[in-house]
């Protein structure tokens, strides 16, 4: 344990974001992360500065650690993530900040539990409805660009009409994901399952090519 490390993580405990902002603002720190972890002091629970962080739901130092180098998606040895904890403390504000910072809705605990999973566990409703919305959205998502890398790729035996129609149908979709106002669950899924049987024949296609294309929409969350 260094100073510094000790340093950063008790502002997290106290929550001085203030302290924390000069640490990283402070001539020489640049060199210091760059020789040491500064986010590597853990509590008795495994937990270091931004894990901390989430559980006592201080969003804004949890922005600042991760713009200074902080992982996000740090996990505990039992597999506990930001995101679990933030989850099943039940502090959405936490859980929304990380979902913007990019956090794996799909990381799993030692008992093979997402974040949703101990949302759902410990009642916190809130969480777990923003949880599955996340993970919707990330389904749709990832069906696009899953679809955009076959198309772009040479040695898919596709025609130059087939390549059009899965063009337009990835646009489309990427343009309602961007445009769409208070979408829920079932909107997300309707979309991907609508795409799925849009470029069904194109997709049957692809999957004579090779058996790791999938022709069917994402599992109901």
């Amino acid at each position: 344990m260094t100073s510094i490390q000790k340093e950063i993580f008790d502002c997290v405990l106290c929550g001085d974001l203030d302290s924390i902002k000069a640490h990283f603002e402070r001539e020489g720190f640049a060199e210091e992360t760059q020789e040491q972890d500064v986010f590597g002091l853990k509590d008795e629970g495994g937990r270091n500065a931004l894990l901390t962080a989430c559980m006592l739901e201080r969003s804004d130092i949890l922005r600042e650690l991760v713009r200074h180098g902080a992982q996000v998606d740090m996990q505990t040895v039992r597999g506990y993530s930001s995101l679990h904890l933030a989850a099943c403390w039940g502090h959405l504000e936490t859980v929304r900040t990380l979902l913007e910072l990019g956090a794996d809705t799909k990381a799993k605990t030692f008992r093979g539990e997402r974040p949703v999973d101990l949302a759902r566990r410990y009642s916190k409703t809130d969480c777990a409805d923003c949880l599955l919305l996340a993970e919707a959205k990330q389904s749709l998502m990832s069906y696009v660009a899953f679809v955009k890398e076959c198309i772009s790729d040479p040695e898919r035996n596709l025609t130059k009409e087939e390549r059009n129609i899965c063009t337009r149908v990835c646009s489309a979709k990427s343009d309602w994901i961007q445009s769409v106002k208070n979408p829920t669950v079932s909107d997300f899924m309707a979309q991907q399952k609508d795409m799925a049987e849009t470029l069904q024949p194109v997709l049957s296609k692809l999957s004579a090519q090779s058996a790791e294309v999938p022709v069917e929409p994402a599992r109901k969350v």
